[in-house]
């Protein structure tokens, strides 16, 4: 870290309490940036930068400035009992504020992130954070509250959000698993977030797309957190930002890992990797499976476009309990993110178009319909019903026959021969019946 830049900055909002005009009733929470953001890179590191310049850049963010002694108090002195998680920024703790802390602040649960000192990250991204979020406004970014910067302390003051990130939900089984209406929600909604950054009148690449940072409320809504990596886009007639490599393992984009070239390209790449995860309930690198399988789209993105192996690599906990067509979509979307070839990439407002018409296909089961045939209603009387019902419900959801399953009866027996008579898998045989009267349909 620059010492002329910790020094610019050292003690300026602690004592100066300086807090920026409130934002115009005109400016709509999802409206692109403030008319003049500045620009992240030269906040970040001129050394030029003085108190000043931040709190110039920050006129209209309505952001509060905190004091260390506050923040303590609102944690319990960042008690154990409040803590939250940690990522690379450092640890997170919840707490609650009122206008008892600040005049005008509304009561709610927030969650307080704090700067370690000997982490990845330091006051250059914490620097980032507050430019970006103190000046942009969206539905699907988390929303910054305030913020301290107190002697070495750096710390961030966000809106608390209750289920924390899609990453616990994916990969931490004690958590209830999400169902595929719930992915494509979260999908949309992480895909709206990075869509408004890229198209901000100042292009913002966000850099660190990846499961843990995407946060989700008591809806299930995604907002994307962390923006300490992100970067100012391209400007003139540059085609690319040329910085350091960072990011996580699994999820930058091939080209920028071997040229340090950085595009919105770059996060449409990391958002396919995503939007894999949740097709599949699989980590982007995962040293616990098989070799061949660790790196989740070496092994999964040849298989996204045969419909025939993509049943094969569908996350087994939603348990046939997904629309067919809408996760050959899906993945169809996400096979493009993940071209090699970043041109050939979609924008990501194309991306959430797309999402948006899988979601309009609604969760039609794929999987599983229970049907019972009784021994006192006859099971040759109900033969015709039966046989009406299921024939309806396969061709409903598009299924292949050769998986059908029905209880062992005479008549199911019946059914199956018949629904195979037209079915062009060659089936041959007598049917696969299962012992009871009340069974489970496989559709496809």
């Amino acid at each position: 870290m620059p010492k002329f830049v910790l020094k610019a900055l050292i003690g300026c909002y602690g004592k100066a309490k300086v807090r920026p005009q409130p934002r115009s009733r005109k400016c709509a929470p999802h409206a692109s940036s403030l008319p003049l953001r500045q620009s992240l890179s030269n906040l970040s590191n001129s050394s030029l930068l003085s108190p000043e310049d931040l709190s110039l850049s920050l006129i209209g963010s309505n952001l509060f400035v905190f004091s260390l002694a506050e923040l303590k108090a609102v944690t319990d002195n960042f008690s154990k009992n409040h803590f939250l998680g940690e990522g690379g920024f450092g640890p997170v703790y919840k707490g609650y504020v009122d206008e008892k802390v600040k005049p005008g602040l509304k009561s709610q649960p927030v969650a307080v992130k704090l700067l370690d000192q000997d982490g990845v990250q330091g006051h250059k991204e914490w620097l980032a954070e507050v430019i970006l979020l103190g000046q942009l406004r969206h539905p699907n970014l988390v929303k910054l509250i305030g913020y301290c910067c107190e002697d070495e302390h750096r710390l961030l003051v966000y809106e608390f959000m209750p289920r924390g990130s899609l990453e616990v939900h994916l990969f931490k089984r004690f958590f209830t698993f999400l169902p595929w209406s719930t992915r494509l929600k979260i999908a949309i909604g992480a895909a709206k977030g990075l869509a408004f950054l890229h198209e901000a009148e100042k292009q913002v690449i966000y850099r660190d797309f990846k499961a843990s940072n995407i946060l989700l409320d008591s809806d299930f809504k995604a907002k994307l957190s962390d923006f300490g990596l992100a970067k100012d886009g391209p400007e003139g007639d540059n085609t690319h930002v040329s910085t350091r490599v960072m990011g996580t393992h699994g999820y930058a984009a091939p080209e920028y890992i071997m040229t340090g070239h950085l595009t919105a390209k770059s996060d449409v790449y990391s958002f396919g990797v995503v939007l894999l995860e949740l097709l599949t309930g699989r980590k982007a690198f995962d040293k616990t499976r098989p070799l061949k399988e660790q790196n989740l789209v070496e092994w999964a993105r040849p298989q996204l476009t045969d419909a025939r192996k993509l049943d094969q690599i569908i996350d087994p906990c939603l348990d046939n309990q997904y629309s067919y067509e809408g996760a050959q979509k899906a993945a169809q979307i996400a096979y493009h993110c993940l071209n090699r070839k970043p041109k050939t990439r979609p924008e990501m407002r194309d991306v959430v178009k797309a999402l948006e018409t899988v979601e309009d296909l609604g969760e039609t089961p794929k999987g599983v319909f229970v049907f019972t045939a009784t021994p006192e209603t006859g099971e040759e009387v109900n033969s015709r019903e039966v046989y009406r019902e299921v024939k309806e419900k396969l061709e409903k959801h598009h299924v292949h026959l050769h998986k059908l399953r029905l209880p062992r009866t005479t008549s199911a027996q019946s059914i199956i021969h018949g629904l195979h008579k037209n079915c062009r898998c060659g089936y041959r045989g007598k049917g696969v019946l299962l012992p009871s009267l009340s069974s489970r349909h496989s559709l496809g």
